[in-house]
């Protein structure tokens, strides 16, 4: 499928995704992909499916095609003015077939996840002596090299490598369920990243992404150079939350008290409300136990950065119009939108929606408040 100058290439099979069909190829109408930090990314094929003659008869012609049962491998990339660059590395898990009322009309939807799917599938008990929530992590990303996943793990700010008469971690549940769990202890993210090559994938356990170069700018009302087509600016002033409470510390059987010191993270906002909004920012009682001191400060302290992003810019662009990709999971700059909307943000999540003769890409930015903390925003 080609749209002008962007070309998207189709790759499935049960195991290893190979190229389409010319069959699947040309019966493909429109191709939806959605990455987020939040939750697991997913995609969905828009298909004809009506039937062509008489050897059709007896069922829908892609019906009959095998690559299209669940559970099997699709691969999409993207290329953007000769650079490929994989949108998508997933297993089909939803079929749905709509008939229509006319010759042809009948469509064939194909929805899937991401390959993390496959690491949710089975509920465990297993125990991880002498193992901290990084070498767990790494542990349980490696256990699935079938997959192709490179494990990019980051530290907490807190190790605590359990003594094993002491204490041994223990898991119950799934594995996604479990790096999702112990990365929310530390207001951490945990997501698969497809790519840099077909059928390989980078296993992210870590902070949310706010350093690095910024992603080419979102111009907002500057004539020619505009490429969003619309933008929607909000503020929730009651999303910052402080943590408060005390802790019986485990080694030395003393109370402690543990607070949460606003946020940590690289600054996006020159007024970030955490901040500004005091004294009138929601508190939050620290209930854990059976922790040491650094463990609950680390703890309390990611409960407070998940609630730092109060502010969310909402909107859509012409990818033709932005001349790239914008991939979630990390820096894009914003200009036009005066100084209190301006700056750099996070993406959060991006909906890349792709048929011929158009890619649009609907995008969730956030961060911590208004103002912007540079200058000049790059194109």
């Amino acid at each position: 499928m080609a749209v002008l100058n962007t070309t998207l290439t189709l790759l499935t099979g049960p195991q290893l995704a190979v190229p389409a069909p010319p069959l699947l190829v040309d019966a493909l109408e429109r191709v939806e992909v959605t990455t987020s930090d939040t939750a697991r990314s997913g995609f969905q094929l828009v298909l004809a499916a009506g039937r062509t003659g008489p050897a059709d008869l007896l069922d829908f012609p892609l019906l009959r095609l095998p690559l299209l049962r669940p559970f099997h491998r699709v691969v999409l990339v993207v290329t953007f003015a000769g650079t490929p660059r994989v949108l998508m590395d997933g297993v089909i898990t939803h079929r749905e077939v709509t008939p229509g009322s006319t010759p042809g009309a009948t469509r064939l939807t194909v929805t899937g996840e991401d390959v993390s799917v496959l690491m949710d599938l089975e509920e465990k008990t297993v125990e991880h002596p002498a193992q901290d929530e990084t070498a767990i992590a790494t542990r349980i990303i490696l256990s699935y090299p079938s997959l192709g996943l490179v494990p990019q793990v980051v530290p907490p700010p807190s190790l605590d490598p359990p003594v094993p008469v002491e204490r041994i971690p223990v898991q119950q549940g799934t594995d996604l369920g479990h790096l999702t769990e112990m990365a929310r202890r530390f207001g951490f993210v945990f997501f698969v990243v497809a790519g840099p090559a077909p059928m390989t994938n980078t296993a992210y356990w870590g902070p949310p992404v706010r350093t690095g170069r910024p992603q080419r700018a979102l111009s907002v009302d500057l004539g020619a150079e505009t490429n969003v087509q619309q933008i929607t600016f909000r503020a929730d002033g009651l999303a910052p939350t402080q943590v408060v409470g005390e802790i019986q510390d485990r080694l030395t059987n003393r109370a402690m008290p543990v607070r949460s010191a606003g946020s940590l993270r690289p600054p996006l906002a020159a007024l970030p409300d955490w901040l500004v909004n005091l004294p009138n920012v929601r508190t939050t009682v620290f209930r854990d136990s059976g922790l040491s001191t650094a463990q609950a400060l680390a703890r309390a302290q990611g409960m407070a950065e998940a609630s730092t992003d109060s502010l969310t810019a909402t909107g859509s662009l012409d990818a033709l119009r932005y001349g790239d990709v914008l991939t979630a999971r990390g820096l894009v700059g914003l200009r036009g939108a005066g100084w209190q909307h301006d700056g750099l943000y996070y993406v959060q999540r991006v909906t890349h929606t792709i048929q011929r003769g158009e890619y649009t890409q609907a995008f969730t930015l956030t961060r911590e408040g208004v103002g912007s903390t540079t200058a000049v925003v790059a194109p």
